[in-house]
């Protein structure tokens, strides 16, 4: 297992999604590794909604936003614990999570929010974080906060590895859209990035998803084809295969086994392209 420099860049990941990544599985269930070790390298900045959850960044520990179970889980807590054993020094994450949200602006999607890259809906939108309707502008604008606030000012500089995303169920009524939504959302992020960083690599930036399952009660067929398409087509696009993946009795959420896997096959990509091993 490689380990990184100290004198490297430190790597930054960055997360999006709907229920499946904002986490739905109980911390009763955590992984006993990840409950016996803990954390101490992984600081993230966490979103939702209409606002940051976290005062900048914080040691992480998964949670959501609710009022009577917060304490849950996703895929991404094995992921950062993953990477967190791998570099054993620092490294950070931006995540912006909302359950039932859709790309489209014609699904239904939680509060009417979505994560649309349509240039024309974007102009007449504006972001959650102050009141509007588009979760892909506070996802950026939670970024450049990130950058601004704290990863510009790390003496060794850092570096965004990844994109991490699981979300379509709520996009399953407008599953034929769903191949150009996505690769919507994919280019504003990278492009976005290119903007704010002057990185012309960022333009490129690994993109790493999961499938949804096909017993999952909101499954759509096209959704799924849409992201192995986009895997041909685009440059680093990567695509986990959850189709058999166990879901809880709601036929909607990851069980632990399943954000396991989910966690260690995207993990197995980010280890490859930051030559982990």
């Amino acid at each position: 297992m490689a380990k990184k420099e100290k004198n490297e860049p430190v790597a930054v990941i960055i997360t999006a999604g709907q229920s499946n990544t904002d986490g739905r599985v109980m911390n009763s269930e955590l992984l006993e590794y990840i409950k016996s070790n803990g954390f101490k390298h992984c600081h993230w900045c966490y979103g939702s909604g209409g606002q940051l959850r976290t005062d900048g960044f914080k040691l992480f520990w998964p949670k959501i936003v609710h009022d009577k179970n917060p304490e849950r889980w996703a895929y991404d807590a094995v992921v950062y614990y993953r990477l967190e054993q791998a570099l054993q020094r620092d490294f950070y994450v931006i995540k912006w999570s909302l359950g039932g949200t859709a790309i489209d602006p014609e699904c239904a999607s939680t509060s009417k929010k979505y994560w649309t890259a349509d240039e024309k809906w974007l102009t007449g939108n504006t972001s959650t974080l102050t009141g509007g309707k588009s979760l892909l502008k506070s996802f950026t604008e939670e970024i450049d906060l990130c950058i601004d606030r704290q990863l510009s000012r790390l003496p060794e500089g850092y570096d965004i590895k990844a994109f991490l995303w699981h979300q379509g169920e709520s996009d399953r009524r407008a599953g034929t859209r769903y191949y150009d939504n996505l690769k919507g959302v994919v280019e504003y992020v990278r492009q976005h990035l290119v903007q704010k960083t002057g990185k012309k690599k960022y333009a490129k930036l690994p993109f790493i998803c999961g499938t949804v399952a096909r017993s999952n009660k909101q499954y759509n067929k096209d959704v799924e084809e849409a992201q192995r398409k986009l895997m041909k087509d685009m440059k680093n696009f990567y695509v986990v295969d959850m189709s058999d993946a166990e879901l809880q009795r709601d036929q909607l959420h990851f069980t632990a086994p399943a954000a396991e896997r989910l966690g260690n096959g995207m993990y197995e990509v980010l280890a490859k392209i930051m030559k982990l091993k």
